[in-house]
């Protein structure tokens, strides 16, 4: 998952455990539908996906079009229909799937101006900026996610996680949005398990070993508890 990539990938060895879920509410992504014509602009197709045949040409599929086909169909409609918010959101779920990030953004963007208040959409725009290290934005889809609904422990803990990972951090940010989640559900635990991080960083030993002890009850099996476990005690 590309929170967890970045997460071990940009911070130390203990920020390094920080482990940050994807927002839980997700869109089902839906079936491309079957398609027979292929668009003659390859540029709109993912990178990394197999040439379509040209327009008017042979498919490799016997029974006509294929899966690239499909996948280029699906980004033509979007292209084509920038109002149709269904369109957008299905070309940008296939760029998605392929962690192309940037025209994810794109096409949720275009979302965003048909339906502004979508909570699912909002979260997703946390999340495609979130993978591309911009937190700041990040910050500003999952701020206008909580408006809707102030209830998802999970983007509240994903909003402290902007803090946190932002440079310069800010610690104090970032531990008021963990307990915020932590408010709406206390055994939240990799909320529980940031919080203890973050307050391990700060130096504030008497709150970190509280946190700690609560993460330990929520999951005895916890696999951040044994590189935690000795910070705790120093």
């Amino acid at each position: 998952m590309d929170k967890e990539k970045i997460l071990y990938g940009i911070i130390g060895l203990l920020a390094g455990i920080i482990i940050g879920y994807i927002g839980t509410n997700h869109l089902n992504r839906t079936n491309l539908p079957a398609q027979t014509a292929a668009s003659s602009d390859p540029g709109n197709l993912p990178s990394g996906h197999p040439p379509a045949a040209a327009a008017g040409g042979a498919s490799d599929n016997s029974s006509g079009g294929g899966p690239q086909a499909e996948v280029m169909a699906v980004i033509q409609k979007a292209n084509d229909e920038p109002s149709n918010f269904a369109a957008q959101m299905e070309a940008a779920n296939l760029y998605r799937q392929i962690d192309r990030h940037e025209k994810e953004i794109e096409f949720y963007e275009r979302a965003a101006r048909i339906k502004p208040n979508d909570l699912n959409l909002l979260i997703m725009l946390g999340d495609a900026n979130f993978n591309l290290q911009r937190f700041e934005e990040a910050e500003k889809w999952y701020e206008r996610a909580i408006k809707i609904n102030p209830k998802n422990a999970t983007v509240r803990m994903d909003l402290g996680l902007t803090y946190y990972l932002r440079q310069p951090k800010d610690l104090d940010r970032a531990i008021a949005e963990y307990r915020q989640a932590l408010r709406i559900d206390p055994r939240h635990e990799k909320s529980l398990q940031n919080l203890t991080v973050a307050l391990i960083e700060k130096g504030d030993a008497g709150a970190a070993r509280d946190s700690f002890r609560l993460l330990e009850q929520v999951n005895p099996n916890n696999q951040s508890l044994a590189e935690l476990r000795p910070r705790i005690t120093e």
